[in-house]
Formats: C-alpha cells, sequence, structure tokens
C-alpha cells in the first residue's frame, strides 16, 4: 500500500544552495519505497541566489511540487533579516496546513537548514495529530555559535537557536541528522528524547546525477588546464577549516622545494569556497595560499557554480581534494559526490568526524586524519609526500570500494528514511 509523505524543504531546485540535497533525492527515490512525496518549498522566484536549471531537470517529472510565497527581501532587510525560513515561514504554514488538508499524507518530515520551520511541529501536531520528523542537515545548536560574542550577529542567532530549539524539539516523533556525533551531541542537549527515535542518515549522493551530458551545462564557469596536474576542490571553505587548508599548503610549499619540476606541473583549484552564486569577490584560499607563498600553485573561484558544473570539475579532475574542519562533527556532505566522480581523493579530517570514517572504509583517497590542528604541523611532510605521489601517479590510490559506497547512495539513503517514517506511523 503506498503512504503519503510531506517533505518541507525552503529550498528546492533550481535552487542551487546545498540544502536542496536531501528533498531533492527523497522525491526521486521515495516512490519506489512505496512512500509517496509531496514537496513543499518557497518559490524561486523569491530566493536571492541565482537559481541552476539544469540542477532543476534532475527532479523527476510529475513530481509534488507546492511552491509557496515569501515577503520580499527589500522589506525584511529594513528589519535585519533576509534568511527564507522567516520571510516564507507564514507562507510554508499556510501552504503546508493546505497540503495536510488535501492530500491526507501520514507523515511529516521537515528538514533545515534553514531551521525555523522546524517550528511548525507544534501546530501539525496539536491541529492534525501527524507524526513529525525533525531532520537536521547541520546543527541548529553548535559549539561554534556558543563561543561567537553575544552581541555578534552570529551571537544572537546561536542564541536565538538555543531558545527555539526546544520548542521544536519537544513535537518531534523522530529526529534524523547526518552523523551519529550530532546526534550525541543532540541527546546531551535532550537526555529525555528517546535515543531510539534518533538515526544518522547521510546526505549521500546519487550516481545518476552523473550521467547527464555535460552539453546540457548552459555555461562554465571554471575551466581547467589539461597541461596542469590539477587538484580539484569543489565546495565552501568555513572559517573552521582554514587552519587545515593552512597546514595543505605548507605541505604544497614544501613539495616546491623538494621537487620543483614537479610542483611546476601542480595546480590546486578551488571553487565555490564562499557557498554564495554571487559570492564573485569572497576571497579565502586566496589568502591562505599568498600566506604560505603557494600563490603560483593555487587558483580560487569563490562563487559556487551550478551543480553540473561542479560534478564536471570533479571527473576532469586528476585528484579531488576534500577537506575538513577542526570540528569532530563536520561530516561534509560533498565527499559523497566526490567519492562517485571515479576520481583518486586526496582528504584531510578530524578523525572522529564521520567523513573520516567513510573515507577509510570506502577507499578511493589518500586520507590523513588528525585530532588537532598542532597534530597536523609535524605531519607537513606526510602532506607533502601525498601530493607528490598523487601527481605523479593519480591511479596509485586505491579504488572505492562498491558495497561500501552502497548505503551512501541515494536510494538507499531514501530507504533508510522509508523505514524510519514506517516506524513513527506504525506506533501511532
Amino acid at each position: 500500500m503506498t503512504r503519503r509523505c510531506v517533505i518541507v524543504s525552503p529550498y528546492f531546485p533550481p535552487s542551487t544552495l546545498a540544502g536542496v540535497h536531501r528533498a531533492r533525492h527523497l522525491a526521486k527515490h521515495l516512490p519506489a519505497t512505496g512512500w509517496t512525496p509531496v514537496v513543499v518549498c518557497v518559490d524561486e522566484r523569491h530566493h536571492e541566489q541565482r537559481l541552476d536549471p539544469a540542477l532543476g531537470r534532475l527532479v523527476p517529472e510529475g513530481t509534488d511540487v507546492v511552491r509557496v510565497g515569501a515577503l520580499p527581501i527589500r522589506l525584511t532587510r529594513m528589519f535585519g533579516f533576509g534568511e527564507i525560513g522567516l520571510r516564507g515561514y507564514a507562507q510554508l504554514e499556510a501552504g503546508l496546513e493546505r497540503v495536510v488538508l488535501t492530500r491526507k499524507p501520514d507523515v511529516v518530515m521537515i528538514t533545515g537548514s534553514p531551521f525555523y520551520p522546524m517550528l511548525l511541529a507544534g501546530k501539525i501536531k496539536r491541529r492534525f495529530g501527524l507524526p513529525v520528523v525533525l531532520d537536521f542537515q547541520d546543527p541548529w545548536v553548535s559549539a561554534w555559535g556558543a563561543v561567537q560574542p553575544r552581541m555578534t550577529k552570529a551571537g544572537m542567532s546561536h542564541a536565538l537557536a538555543t531558545a527555539l530549539e526546544p520548542r521544536a524539539v519537544r513535537h518531534a516523533d523522530f529526529v534524523t541528522s547526518v552523523s551519529q556525533r550530532q546526534n550525541e551531541e543532540f541527546l546531551q542537549r535532550y537526555p529525555w528524547f528517546a535515543a531510539d527515535n534518533t538515526a544518522a542518515i547521510p546526505i549521500g549522493g546519487d550516481p545518476d546525477d552523473y550521467l547527464c551530458r555535460p552539453d546540457e551545462l548552459d555555461r562554465r564557469e571554471v575551466v581547467l588546464e589539461d597541461e596542469m596536474v590539477n587538484f580539484v576542490y569543489v565546495g565552501t571553505i568555513l572559517p573552521r577549516a582554514e587552519a587545515v587548508v593552512g597546514k595543505l599548503f605548507e605541505g604544497l610549499a614544501q613539495l616546491r622545494e623538494a621537487k620543483p619540476a614537479l610542483a611546476k606541473r601542480v595546480r590546486f583549484t578551488f571553487v565555490g569556497t564562499s557557498n554564495q552564486p554571487n559570492g564573485h569577490a569572497s576571497f579565502r584560499v586566496a589568502k591562505l595560499a599568498e600566506v604560505n607563498k603557494v600563490q603560483s600553485m593555487v587558483r580560487e573561484a569563490p562563487q559556487r557554480v551550478p551543480y553540473l558544473e561542479a560534478l564536471e570539475l570533479m571527473t576532469r579532475a586528476d585528484v579531488v581534494l576534500m577537506i575538513g574542519s577542526d570540528e569532530p562533527h563536520y561530516t561534509a556532505s560533498k565527499i559523497y559526490p566526490a567519492l562517485l566522480s571515479g576520481r583518486p581523493g586526496l582528504a584531510l579530517f578530524h578523525r572522529a568526524s564521520s567523513a573520516f570514517d567513510v573515507l577509510s572504509r570506502c577507499g578511493g583517497a589518500r586520507v590523513i586524519g588528525f585530532e588537532t590542528i598542532e597534530e597536523l604541523a609535524p605531519r607537513v611532510g606526510e602532506i607533502a609526500a601525498a601530493i607528490g605521489q598523487l601527481a605523479l601517479d593519480p591511479n596509485s590510490i586505491s579504488k572505492v570500494e562498491p558495497l561500501e559506497l552502497r548505503p551512501y547512495e541515494a536510494d538507499a539513503v531514501a530507504q533508510r528514511f522509508a523505514e524510519t517514517f514506517e516506524q513513527v506511523t506504525s506506533s501511532r
């Protein structure tokens, strides 16, 4: 018997932000599990960021998508906010209510960030008695936010999160996040929440995304140099990752000193480091390269590029770079498309992160783990040697183990959510 679930996700293709992929994968693969999804999102007309039509074409035809309005950004900026979860909150609430009344779903799932729509859980429970699953793609209350100065924007956002998250959680039947570490931190905040009603489900990746032809791209923003050995990183560089990038560049500088002829052929290209499609001037990596005097070997295109172009860049790379931060909970969902690209990788991650565990088991990358940034300092030579090995022979790295990667593919992730939906509906 087919049952119905509602997925509330403020961002959905053709939006190009990273948060779209959870809902996109589920919209495509849940029907095969016996669940029919309905997506409630904010209409792309109200998004600030440039859209990605090619990503929109990856959503199966016939997907039930209900798009709602939002307050104009020019109006809300006057009051100090522009986040889509706040601008579209009332409209998402009304749209969700209409869907519940007309589609008669069995369960409601709210995914974030943005997180404010999770507060709709209370109304859904009180008025309709439906089970609610909250899906935290990132922590709403984070250790990083806790140490920010109170009167800064980040500090005030953290204070608001600590006040609002409990109001959403108390109405949740089940909570998912992208890593077990994140769940453990969640349960420390809410020891009364049943651990059996939590699950760590990664974002994962969809092998079918790589079947799209490069000629489907509207245009390309970054072109790799064919004569170089291209190490390519695609994704945001967060503040807590900058120290890791610094050690990577120290290794690159050491390689140049030891093997100058080889180093001349090496090019590091960083794309989308600002996470903003309009962030052409937000250079983060270039400054770190200059500090380590490797700026001639490093290029940075800080603007977020369309999704299919990001995939093409990884498939054309000689080596895919995967870089974490000094935070144990950092999960780096970008590792799944990287592993599916078929290209060898060089990865630096905290040993306690789920990304380190996944990469260590799946193969396909030279993985350097660490507990602290200070621990990386005496291992710069190891980083230099890894760069040199991969520059000389990228295929010296073992291939990805398909069986190990299988649980992280999008259809397997959808199956995990289907099982979660079965659990919460059977206990009603």
